[in-house]
């Protein structure tokens, strides 16, 4: 490749190149494949790997299945407790949870591939169309569902199951939610997320009302006069700010929102990339920008974190696979201030930080690292209005055991809660738990006479 052409454009590669680079990160395995992958399983009794599991899949069973040649039925075992399992197959930090407990990693240093194996097990079962699920008698009980991410879609798909009848708002055009927004393009290619979210749907009994935003278009009393329950599954909407002299400047750019318009794009080409670019974050979504910004053509991408390796809150996978593209991952920098000239980045001038007595300062010292193209990926935060005098906790809202919030008749599920990890197969774990509870508070209310 020759040199490229300084600022911010379109268009840097070949089709042939942009094709390349956004092709599967890990391509499906071949039956072949997964059958000697499962076969290195050894089918733990008490699999800590089922443990290591928000979801507690029955890891084991589902890879016995795969090495009896029972894929459909591996799927199964899989869409009992996870729904979504074909995208958490793809997106789960498996090296971080199931995989890192697989006893296979004392002896050898390498887990049984248990997120690809899931991968091939749901993978199979949704190219046939394979539905393992009908609905209940009707119930005529009616729920509201804000939000269409893996929360939600968890949830109403375990409700529509009991028999109830529930409409899913979203603020967006297309139902998904992060999965269909917020994951990089290469981990799930060839329109998986929508695909997914018809699988769901399948089920029946599940109505999805786009355009609808929470303070907007309804409010949380209007929903809760309307409806027997509702579920809160707004993920996070805000994104902090940086704070810093010259974050206005053109060029600077909010990560979420530049990996969601890269999704959405039915052209790579279409997405405008700088020649030098710098990222400021240390988690998923620092990592899936800066390799996104080298497939989409930057010559120089550079991430920088305020601490050190680790801390960040990316795998050392997703570290890994940044370097192998390329990226420069710099740690110990704090953003001082964006440089511009004519009033466009040029650069940002870096402050060395450390910990003294556990607390991160700056050094004084600085440094400038050239730029033309400035994302921010510094975490996401919970904004949401007409929630009425719900209890919030850490800026998020606050829920029981059970995912029940202090509204009586309101449940919360995902990111938009308080504790949560901001990952897709743990909030499908709180959208199903929250389901089984509406349900069985809604049992609760129904008379005998009726139930019979």
């Amino acid at each position: 490749m020759g040199r490229l052409e300084t600022g911010i454009h379109k268009g840097r590669l070949t089709p042939a190149e942009y094709d390349a680079n956004f092709s599967d990160l890990h391509p499906r395995l071949t039956k072949h494949e997964a059958l000697v992958a499962s076969d290195r399983c050894y089918f733990c009794y008490d699999a800590p790997c089922m443990t290591a599991c928000p979801t507690s899949i029955d890891i084991p069973m589902f890879i016995r299945q795969i090495s009896t040649g029972n894929p459909i039925g591996s799927a199964k075992t899989i869409f009992d407790q996870n729904i979504l399992g074909g995208m958490c197959a793809r997106v789960c930090p498996t090296e971080q949870l199931c995989e890192q407990a697989c006893v296979r990693n004392t002896a050898e240093e390498r887990p049984v591939e248990i997120g690809r194996l899931q991968r091939y097990a749901t993978d199979t079962a949704m190219a046939e169309n394979k539905q393992f699920y009908t609905r209940a008698e009707s119930t005529g009980k009616k729920i509201a569902v804000i939000g269409a991410g893996p929360a939600g879609l968890a949830c109403a798909h375990r409700l529509a199951v009991k028999g109830h009848d529930v409409t899913i708002f979203d603020a967006r055009e297309k139902a998904g939610g992060l999965n269909e927004y917020g994951i990089a393009t290469y981990k799930a290619v060839d329109d998986f997320a929508q695909k997914e979210v018809d699988y769901v749907l399948a089920i029946g009994g599940i109505e999805v009302k786009n355009g609808q935003a929470l303070g907007r278009d309804f409010s949380l009393s209007d929903l809760s006069q309307q409806y027997d329950a509702v579920f809160l599954g707004l993920g996070l909407a805000g994104v902090n700010a940086l704070r810093a002299e010259g974050e206005d400047l053109e060029g600077v750019a909010d990560a979420v929102a530049y990996i969601a318009e890269l999704r959405q794009a039915s052209n790579k080409a279409d997405i405008a990339i700088g020649r030098r670019v710098v990222v400021l974050g240390g988690g998923m979504t620092a990592i899936d920008a800066a390799v996104q910004a080298k497939l989409l053509g930057a010559e120089e991408v550079t991430i920088c974190y305020r601490r050190g390796k680790e801390h960040m809150n990316a795998s050392e996978f997703e570290q890994d696979l940044a370097a192998s593209k390329g990226v420069i991952i710099r740690h110990w920098l704090a953003p001082k201030r964006i440089l511009d000239k004519d009033g466009k980045v040029a650069g940002i001038e870096v402050e060395y930080t450390e910990l003294r007595d556990g607390k991160l300062v700056g050094t004084g010292d600085v440094g400038v690292i050239a730029a033309d193209q400035i994302f921010k990926a510094i975490g996401q935060t919970f904004e949401a209005s007409g929630l009425g005098a719900l209890r919030m906790e850490s800026g998020r809202i606050a829920i029981d055991g059970e995912g029940r919030t202090s509204i009586e008749g309101v449940w919360a599920g995902g990111d938009c809660v308080a504790g949560g990890d901001d990952l897709t197969v743990s909030a499908v774990a709180q959208g199903r738990d929250a389901a089984e509870s509406i349900n069985r508070a809604l049992a609760a209310a129904t008379p005998a006479a009726a139930v019979a």
